[in-house]
């Protein structure tokens, strides 16, 4: 008889789980200005069936989906979903419900961003404690949004691991003095256009301008290729989303 001592140490470790990576969507729509001519009734049928869905979803926990409105902050779009599932299923079948909806026949995307979860690179030397899962978003906990795809010039990643480092010490520390601003960083390479999504929210729009700024002036922005369009989006509940569009 081999007693628990001497068992293999494989026998008696606890297995190591797995964390899920979420993959992550962000979605601007735009109304044909046809849709507010419609009969009120037509119109307060398309958005609670787009209601309908958008709370399906979550209530099956397919997907988490968070909604804002750009209404008078863009030109090229009204709402935004901010969308995040285990499965890029859930997201690509989110899209296809809402567009069977009586709104969704009425709306195109003007904008639309895909990425993934994933670790920093690069460490934070300044507040050891800043040890985020960068697995697991926790969004929607502040008023205001901002949103841009991302890309670096290809010469950044010809620079060594230290250089960079120390590089993004600056950019970090900056990033420090901002504790109202939150980032959240997905990964896009391969998936889409862009290499990165940034997206901060903030109940101080103020110091996300001054924020953006002060980066500017760091050593590591001589890298960006491009970090347009940005959106300045609201939150709001699905209904005052919907509301936002003005029928």
């Amino acid at each position: 008889m081999i007693s628990v001592a001497t068992q293999p140490l494989a026998e008696t470790r606890k297995p190591k789980v797995e964390l899920r990576r979420q993959f992550v969507n962000f979605a601007v729509y735009k109304v044909d200005p046809i849709w507010r001519r419609l009969p009120a009734e037509e119109r307060e049928r398309g958005k609670e069936e787009f209601e309908r869905v958008i709370n399906r979803f979550a209530d099956e926990k397919r997907c988490q989906v968070l909604t804002y409105t750009t209404m008078g902050m863009r030109a090229d779009g009204e709402i935004m979903l901010w969308i995040i599932a285990y499965d890029l299923e859930a997201i690509q079948e989110l899209a296809t419900a809402l567009a069977k909806t009586s709104l969704g026949q009425y709306l195109f995307r003007s904008h639309s961003f895909l990425s993934m979860t994933k670790r920093s690179m690069y460490m934070d030397r300044f507040n050891p404690e800043h040890a985020e899962d960068r697995l697991h978003l926790v969004p929607g906990k502040h008023k205001y949004f901002f949103v841009y795809p991302f890309i670096k010039k290809r010469d950044w990643y010809l620079l060594s691991m230290q250089e960079r480092q120390e590089m993004m010490d600056e950019h970090i520390k900056i990033g420090n003095k901002y504790p109202s601003v939150k980032l959240n960083t997905t990964y896009s390479f391969g998936l889409d256009d862009q290499e990165f999504v940034v997206a901060f929210e903030t109940d101080v729009p103020s110091d996300f301008l001054d924020l953006v700024q002060e980066l500017r002036e760091s050593k590591v922005s001589m890298y960006t290729l491009r970090d347009t369009p940005i959106l300045t989006c609201i939150s709001k509940s699905v209904r005052e989303m919907l509301d936002s569009l003005g029928g």
